[in-house]
């Protein structure tokens, strides 16, 4: 029997947020298994903990969906890091340290609330007009409506659109997507003084994501340094879906850091074949 523990993450309160599953001291486990489990809990991301292969990690994280591994996701990151600071976990310095397919991440405590440091692009820069075009038919938007766009691309393989407002943003309804581009990102600011400054959705080819880390770091690197965004800035995610995530962005000595409440929502043990 192993350690499982579910958390809820971007939101303070459990529900709101984007779940992901977490199995602890997983070193045993076959890919096979772990892709297997996965399925099994039908979750955007489930993950598990195992032994770091890097002298400066805390541990390792193996990072699958129902479908496939990726080699980073932001979310599970700060599920995975909060589970393992509750089954007792010490960092070995004053940041907590992930080792994953992308590398190093390092991610901090800010008071209760947990934050990591966006790994680099491993693809960015403008969209061609072409694919313009496509995304934003597969989104249901002209692309006219386009003010933007952006390969943000740290590991799951986004491209981003942005559009003039939230309101826009929150009116579409493309259901899975269909089309060439599997993992696309719309964003849209909020008028001056609302809550928040920033409404993002995530559409891929099977559902619509409730909050999305990897997204919004990327996101976040591209508008701070376009101007189109201040420095530190709230991010809305899921309110379509009837979650309430919200994702703290700042960047600092040119670090982009994406940061959010999380909540242990279930704590066992889990058998696995």
């Amino acid at each position: 029997m192993l350690r499982f523990t579910q958390v809820d993450v971007f939101t303070d309160r459990l529900t709101l947020g984007n779940p992901v599953a977490v199995v602890h001291d997983a070193d045993d486990l076959t890919p096979e298994q772990m892709a297997a489990f996965a399925r099994w809990t039908n979750l955007s991301e489930t993950t598990f903990l195992l032994r770091p292969s890097d002298p400066r990690a805390d541990y390792r994280l193996r990072i699958f969906t129902p479908g496939r591994e990726l080699p980073f996701a932001g979310h599970p990151t700060l599920g995975s890091a909060r589970a393992w600071l509750a089954a007792g976990g010490v960092p070995r310095g004053q940041s907590l340290v992930q080792e994953c397919g992308a590398g190093t991440v390092d991610v901090r405590r800010d008071g209760e609330r947990l934050a990591f440091a966006a790994p680099p692009l491993l693809r960015g820069g403008p969209v061609a007009d072409d694919d313009v075009a496509t995304i934003a038919g597969q989104v249901g938007v002209d692309p006219t409506e386009v003010v933007d766009a952006q390969w943000c691309d740290n590991g799951p393989g986004w491209v981003t659109l942005l559009l003039a407002d939230a309101a826009r943003v929150l009116a579409l309804d493309p259901g899975p997507l269909t089309g060439p581009f599997a993992d696309v990102g719309v964003v849209g600011p909020h008028p001056p003084g609302s809550e928040v400054d920033l409404e993002v959705r995530a559409f891929t080819e099977t559902v619509e994501d409730p909050v999305t880390g990897s997204l919004n770091a990327a996101v976040g690197q591209w508008l701070v340094a376009a101007g189109r965004l201040p420095p530190s800035y709230v991010a809305a995610q899921g309110t379509r879906l009837g979650r309430r995530g919200r994702v703290h962005v700042s960047t600092e000595a040119g670090r982009t850091w994406v940061g959010g409440d999380t909540v242990l929502g279930v704590a066992g043990e889990v058998a696995l074949p």
